[in-house]
């Protein structure tokens, strides 16, 4: 009977540990995410609280209208003084309402106050696409957790299998007399620790598929692989100076340490604001009842109505108002050094990035070459295995080297597709589309 290929061999192993259900994608794995994230549901709901922050700026440049009402029930008892006077007594009910109206006119605080806001719901605006390309990182590297993790227990039952094929030649070969029992013993020890590392690597898998379950709500039994022999391609362009120089300027978390120094910028205007005058359209308009009036002795109903200016002007608040000013200036500071850190951050993190993805391809090209050498190796101790040149042991470390060498490969290439997408990241370019190119590779 013809002994099966080691190839045979890994996708027997591989069709061991699937499971009869349609395998999902990346792509629906992150929109699945994108439904059930608690993370991503935060940064949302941040968002819709963020642009709050534009009505509530333009409050303060528009008119106030206010209603005031009263009633109130008196007891009045006077007495004259005078010999033989009277006391009189008289109850009765005096009540009112008003409308008050109040226009700003000059309200240089309250202008900032609303620039500052459109700042405010930028970045909100900036903060949710941070959360969104979090969201592509996060899934993304879950999913290739899970992929690693599922090639790990598919290369450890294949070199488990191989190994028990092993064991059982060694077993007929001491038998006939043509091998020791030295043989036989490495082989089992071998397989004992084969059969170790697949309980540790069952582990690990569960492991890895809990936390994407954390991502999405569903279970991910089955996910899709990357092709045989996919082609990663070189980040596009081939410049590491036009990725920093991209990173310095677009980077999300750059735009949003921008945003905020605008913010501090104007927070000092509108501190320094507190020394201005502030002049407003003052009216009011107001009915009043009294069911008593000593002259007349009898009710009276009133009417008034006033429109005018109001001027204010500060002239001394115990200091407080200079010393918000100097708090807005150390505070304006503060925000222009995690501006430059966000820069050097951003720079930093492309750099390493594009080293990633240039070492990745360079690792992937030297293991898919490394595979193909151990491929021929293991084939070449087994022969010589056959005609007596080659001991039990030359095998088995043959196997090993090649089943290592595969998981290394099959980690290469997922991570330098990781670092492909924190590239566009350190950029500020991560996308969906991104994402939709990469799940294009799956297979």
């Amino acid at each position: 009977m013809k002994k099966p290929s080691m190839k045979s061999l890994i996708v027997l192993a591989f069709a061991a540990s699937a499971v009869n259900a349609q395998s999902a994608d990346l792509l629906q794995v992150y929109r699945d995410a994108m439904g059930f994230d608690a993370q991503y549901a935060a940064a949302r709901a941040q968002l819709d609280a963020g642009r709050e922050k534009l009505p509530q700026g333009r409050a303060g440049l528009l008119p106030t209208l206010g209603l005031t009402a009263s009633t109130t029930w008196n007891n009045l008892e006077s007495t004259a003084r005078s010999a033989g006077a009277t006391t009189r007594t008289a109850d009765y009910n005096s009540n009112g309402w008003s409308v008050a109206l109040s226009q700003p006119l000059f309200r240089w605080q309250n202008w900032v106050g609303y620039k500052q806001a459109e700042l405010a719901v930028a970045s909100a605006e900036t903060q949710f696409a941070q959360a969104g390309q979090d969201l592509i990182l996060r899934v993304s590297q879950a999913y290739f957790d899970v992929l690693l993790a599922q090639e790990t227990l598919a290369t450890t039952q294949a070199q488990k299998i191989a190994i028990a094929q092993q064991l059982e030649s060694a077993k007929r070969n001491f038998e006939v007399g043509t091998a020791t029992i030295t043989d036989t013993h490495e082989a089992q020890a071998r397989f004992d620790l084969a059969d170790a590392q697949q309980i540790a690597a069952e582990n690990d898998l569960a492991v890895k598929q809990q936390t994407l379950l954390t991502l999405t709500g569903k279970e991910a039994e089955a996910l899709k692989g990357l092709r045989p022999k996919v082609q990663i391609k070189p980040p596009q362009p081939d410049n590491i100076g036009q990725w920093v120089e991209s990173a310095e300027t677009g980077n999300l978390g750059v735009q949003l340490a921008q945003t905020n120094l605008e913010i501090s910028r104007r927070e000092i205007e509108k501190q320094r604001a507190g020394h201005y005058p502030t002049l407003d359209i003052v009216a009011t308009h107001g009915n009043s009842g009294v069911g008593y009036s000593s002259t007349t002795g009898t009710g009276v109903d009133s009417k008034t109505s006033a429109i005018g200016l109001q001027l204010a002007v500060p002239l001394f608040a115990g200091g407080a108002v200079s010393s918000r000013d100097r708090e807005a200036v150390a505070l304006n500071e503060k925000a222009r050094a995690d501006l430059d850190n966000a820069r050097r951050v951003a720079a930093l993190s492309a750099r390493q990035s594009y080293f990633g993805v240039n070492a990745g391809l360079a690792q992937v090209r030297a293991l898919e070459a490394g595979v193909a050498s151990s491929q021929l190796a293991v084939e070449s101790n087994k022969l010589g295995y056959e005609v007596g040149v080659r001991i039990n042991i030359d095998v088995l470390n043959a196997q090993s080297q090649l089943f290592d060498t595969r998981q290394k490969l099959a980690k290469a290439r997922l991570d330098t597709l990781i670092s492909q997408l924190r590239l566009k990241a350190a950029t500020g370019s991560l996308s969906e589309d991104d994402l939709m190119a990469l799940n294009a590779l799956l297979d």
